[in-house]
Parts: structure tokens; sequence; C-alpha cells
């Protein structure tokens, strides 16, 4: 128990970080990020939505208001981070790691969460 208690809330503080730095790096650094998302093919107007998005979700799970809104969340995280996943991967095949280490840390957080969270 003890081992998944570490494991859960290392696994949070991670995908916490990562969601930070790009929320972070969204907000203040919306040139270069209109040129990752240009050269992944997404349109550059999701950046905004998908940063509040981002913040909204941290706060669902943080601030742990109901397990329904937790698992929402969690599965707006998870298809975040795996297409960004497929994305890095499919069009250049490399800075696909943070999207990699993010969704592993989302799965991570999120089936060791359901046994220690009410």
């Amino acid at each position: 128990m003890k081992t998944q208690k570490a494991l859960y809330w290392s696994a949070l503080a991670l995908l916490t970080a990562i969601m930070l730095f790009s929320i972070f790096n969204y907000f203040t650094n919306h040139e270069m990020i209109a040129g990752f998302f240009e050269h992944l093919n997404y349109p550059t107007y999701l950046i905004y939505p998908l940063a509040i998005a981002k913040i909204l979700g941290l706060i669902a799970i943080w601030g742990n208001f109901s397990s329904w809104l937790r698992e929402w969340a969690y599965a707006g995280f998870f298809f975040d981070t795996l297409l960004a996943f497929f994305a890095h991967y499919i069009t250049d095949g490399q800075d696909y790691l943070f999207a990699f280490i993010a969704l592993i840390a989302t799965l991570i957080a999120y089936f060791t969460g359901r046994e220690l969270r009410p």
C-alpha cells in the first residue's frame, strides 16, 4: 500500500508538472507553440481552449469534487497525451518523449488512484 501511494503521488506530480509546463508555454510562448501546432498539422486556434481545458482538468483532479468529474479529467488527459504522442511520432518521429511520459503518468495515476481515493 505504501508503494502504491508513492507511485500514485509521483505519477500525479509528474503529470501535473508536465501539464503546468505546457499551460505556461501556451500562454507565454504563443508564437512558438503555434509553430509546433502548425508543424503537427493542428489548427492554432486550439491553443488557448486546450490550455483552459488542462487547467480545468487539473482542478478537477486535485479538487476531488466528484469521482465522475475526476474520471472525465483523466480521460481528457489520456486522449490529449495519446494524440500528442502519435502526432509527434507520425510527423517527425522525434520529440514524443514528453507526450509518452505524460501518457504513462496519466495511466499510472488513474489506475493506482482508483484504489486509493474514494
